[in-house]
């Protein structure tokens, strides 16, 4: 394994299941990360530590996922200048809505991009990873725009598929 170029941290080892779509993205182009269980609320100077000492790790993104009051993200982009991205958690008790609230309204001069609840959010949160990383890495850039093309091909094969079944029998 070589330096992690991206550090996801989550409130909860609970959270993994709904974000590990972040992971597989990352995968997908060959970015190693580090993942790691920190709570703003109950390890506030881990997370603290941990966001200071990213960029001299080589990390270049941090992406933090929380549900409920989902502080995370706003507590780590507080002691970083790396870009941070959030993922809000769904939670049972308000189905994320209080999540997505909570990394969105983050006060000035103190940035959070946020991904959405739900299925989409993990995944945008790693391919966003990847485009800010790109910024910097023709290499990446160029894996970036031939995966955007490859979209293209899947969607044009769905919509030829559908038109045929369409025309079958019973479609």
């Amino acid at each position: 394994m070589g330096t992690p170029r991206v550090g996801i941290l989550m409130g909860s080892d609970s959270d993994w299941p709904k974000i590990k779509k972040v992971a597989v993205a990352l995968e997908e182009f060959g970015i190693e990360f580090e993942v790691n269980v920190m709570s703003a609320h109950r390890t506030p100077h881990a997370v603290a530590d941990y966001a200071t000492s990213a960029e001299e790790r080589g990390i270049g993104v941090i992406i933090a996922a929380a549900g409920g009051a989902a502080h995370l993200a706003g507590v780590v982009a507080a002691h970083t200048v790396l870009p941070v991205i959030g993922i809000p958690v769904p939670t049972a008790d308000l189905g994320g809505m209080d999540s997505l609230l909570a990394t969105v309204q983050m006060p000035g001069d103190v940035p959070v991009a946020s991904m959405a609840v739900g299925m989409g959010g993990p995944r945008n949160a790693g391919l966003f990873a990847v485009q800010i990383l790109s910024t910097g890495d023709a290499e990446l850039r160029a894996a970036f725009h031939k995966f955007k093309k490859e979209l293209v091909g899947k969607i044009e094969t769905k919509n030829a598929n559908f038109k045929a079944s369409l025309s079958e029998p019973n479609g």
